[in-house]
This record gives structure tokens, sequence and C-alpha cells, in this order.
């Protein structure tokens, strides 16, 4: 069964260590990534990108985790990486997904926050935790891009957080991923 992402992440604070977060679209991806997750026993988070979504399918992916889940013993929890579609969303949260990233970071405030809230009360009805973005990082990722860096304020996520009531919030501090 997968595990809850804020479950895993909340012990991973307390007990002061990290939490990898690692993106997969097919089979063999994951069996390596859980054979070295069974290897360190380590929790871990599996991401599924749109793109991957795309290429694999949704239900492919779910079950390919779920499986690994129920046949491993180190937590494993699923998270839906950089949503930006809607309907991708709540087919993830429908479908039983761990968590979910809304990436609303190339929308102005007000807009971020009215969508991260609608996403924040369809996903907690159903037990699942909801990741936000505010800022941007430079850089490409998958269906995600940037040419601009917003760097984040402090009272701006707080303002969010308070808001939105998002569980984890992904921020811009200077860091860039992905394709340059």
């Amino acid at each position: 069964m997968l595990a809850s992402t804020k479950k895993i992440l909340t012990k991973a604070r307390i007990g002061n260590y990290a939490v990898g977060h690692f993106n997969i679209n097919n089979m063999e991806i994951l069996q390596a990534i859980i054979s070295a997750a069974t290897k360190l026993k380590s929790p871990i988070i599996l991401g599924t990108s749109e793109g991957a979504i795309k290429y694999a399918g949704i239900n492919y992916l779910y079950n390919l985790a779920n499986t690994a889940a129920k046949e491993t013993k180190v937590p494993i929890a699923l998270h839906l990486d950089h949503g930006k579609d809607l309907e991708v969303i709540k087919k993830a949260i429908k479908i039983g997904y761990s968590s979910v990233m809304f990436d609303g970071s190339h929308l102005n405030f007000e807009k971020n926050v009215e969508i991260t809230k609608q996403i924040v009360k369809l996903a907690h009805r159903k037990g699942i935790s909801v990741e936000a973005e505010l800022g941007t990082i430079g850089g490409v990722e998958d269906n995600v891009s940037s040419k601009n860096i917003i760097y984040t304020s402090p009272d701006k996520a707080k303002e969010f957080v308070e808001k939105t009531g998002c569980d984890f919030l992904a921020i811009a501090i200077g860091t860039s991923h992905g394709a340059h």
C-alpha cells in the first residue's frame, strides 16, 4: 500500500534526514529505484510528471508504484510532480496518489492562491497531500519551463501557505534544475 507523503516527510523532519524523490516513467526505472531504496532501507517518494503520464498512462504508473509498495518494506509514496493540467491533477487524486503538486508558479499570486485552495479542498477530502509552488526557477523540466527567475519572499510564502492550506511549498531561492 502506498504511504502518505506527509507522514514520510514529517518523520524525516523529526529524524533530521532527507527523503529522495525520483520521477518514474517505466518499470525498469522503478525497479532500480526500489532496489536502491530497499538496500538503503530508505523511504522514497516516486514522482510522475504530466509527460510521464502522457507517455505511460496514469493507471499503469499508479499500478507499478502500488505493486512496488506492496512488495517492499520501505515506505513508498506516489506524487504527481509539477501538475498544471487540472484534469490530470483530479485524476491523480481520484486514483489515489499519495500527493499532488499544483505548479501555479506561472500565475499571479492571487490566481495561484485561488486554484491551489480548490485543489487542497479536493485532495484533503481523500487524505491526499498537496504541494504548491511559489516563485520560479530557471530551466526546463518536462512541460514546465521558465526563463525568468522570481525569488520567493518569505512573507509571501507564509501568506500563501496560510491562505491555501497546502501541505508543502516549493519555493524559488536561487536553485535551478532540468535542462538548460
